[in-house]
């Protein structure tokens, strides 16, 4: 695992169209702790490099006065990031150590995410950092009620920033954030405008970044004091997007439930919007950490202690259309599978002696 986690961090920033993605953008260019990042956008003139901009690489390719590479997107996003590769490979750009990808407001982020993990290059050089995603804070209610990709983009996030928080009521902005924590109760939620927000806040709390990769699989975990509590509903959103934990007392068969995941995976990824865990392994004495979205599955992080003294098995589900009962019901049958097959094991090995 300490090999994937100095591969290149890759921050995708998202949110539905006219979310604020570009003005965070802009603001975070401008910090000098961008530097030693690639950004990859979908045009120059929509960010409005010209005040930031210290060098002029080529037509597609600027170096700005914080640091930082920014890249447009000509063709598709494969050949963007390979391209972007090369050129820091021959010394054509700054050797940046972090890449943050914007998409378009109507974009799935999921492709992006199986692009990290399929393609055959990229994926020995870069893994998915985080997803953060802007919601809008006047129009997002609507947005979220009438647009399905702008659910998708918040149910994925591992931040989520709010912002026109300064132009609407605060009723408004705290009925959005209630709305966001049903739809996505793991994330951090942030206001544009109240906060200031930084690149190394957004962008580094990762899983694979040691320093913070604990707190990161804190954050996960608040689902399930909310869930103690009795805050059933908070779990729950109209469009059948829903949130819940499953959690297990025994350590787990890590084969067993590798195949159970795929498996799962494989047969409904469309609606496991995003997956974390933290493991109690048999034979392991620190957790294992894993997250996916849809039909990938991230390597597995090794934290170096449990975060707490808790040392169960949890797995976040953020799901749609899914029932918690029936997923539960297979990974317990997996289980039962798995210690069968140990009890025979185990009784074959007793009668050869």
């Amino acid at each position: 695992m300490a090999m994937y986690e100095n591969f290149i961090p890759v921050n995708l920033l998202t949110g539905f169209l006219g979310s604020g993605k570009t003005t965070l953008l802009q603001r975070l260019l401008a910090n000098p702790e961008m530097a030693n990042t690639a950004v990859l956008i979908n045009e120059f003139g929509e960010i409005g490099l010209d005040h930031l901009l210290l060098e002029n690489v080529d037509e597609e390719t600027v170096i700005l006065q914080s640091g930082c590479v920014c890249c447009t997107i000509r063709g598709d996003l494969r050949n963007a990031i390979r391209a972007l590769y090369s050129k820091r490979e021959r010394g054509e750009v700054p050797p940046f150590d972090r890449l943050t990808i914007e998409t378009t407001g109507l974009a799935d982020p999921a492709p992006i995410v199986s692009t990290l993990m399929a393609d055959p290059v990229i994926r020995h050089h870069f893994r998915l950092g985080n997803v953060i995603t802007t919601v809008d804070g006047i129009h997002g209610e609507m947005q979220l009620a009438a647009n399905p990709e702008s659910v998708k983009q918040a149910a994925v996030a591992d931040q989520l920033v709010v912002t026109k928080t300064d132009m609407a009521s605060e009723e408004d902005v705290a009925a959005l954030i209630e709305t966001l924590r049903r739809i996505n109760p793991t994330a951090s939620i942030h206001r544009a405008a109240d906060e200031d927000l930084r690149p190394d806040q957004l962008f580094r709390n990762d899983i694979y970044d040691p320093a913070t990769k604990a707190a990161a699989v804190r954050d996960w975990l608040r689902l399930e004091t909310q869930e103690d509590h009795g805050h059933h509903d908070v779990n729950r959103h109209d469009r059948g997007i829903r949130a819940f934990t499953i959690t297990q007392e025994q350590a787990m068969d890590w084969t067993a439930f590798g195949i159970w995941l795929t498996m799962l995976l494989n047969r409904h990824g469309e609606n496991v919007l995003r997956v974390k865990g933290i493991l109690n392994v048999a034979g392991a004495e620190a957790p294992v950490v894993i997250h996916g979205v849809q039909y990938t599955v991230h390597p597995p992080a090794h934290l170096e202690r449990w975060p707490s003294e808790d040392h169960r098995s949890r797995i976040v589900f953020i799901v749609r259309d899914l029932s918690p009962a029936l997923i539960e019901r297979s990974l317990a049958a997996f289980n039962r599978l798995a210690n069968n097959d140990k009890k025979r094991n185990g009784e074959q090995l007793w009668a050869r002696r």
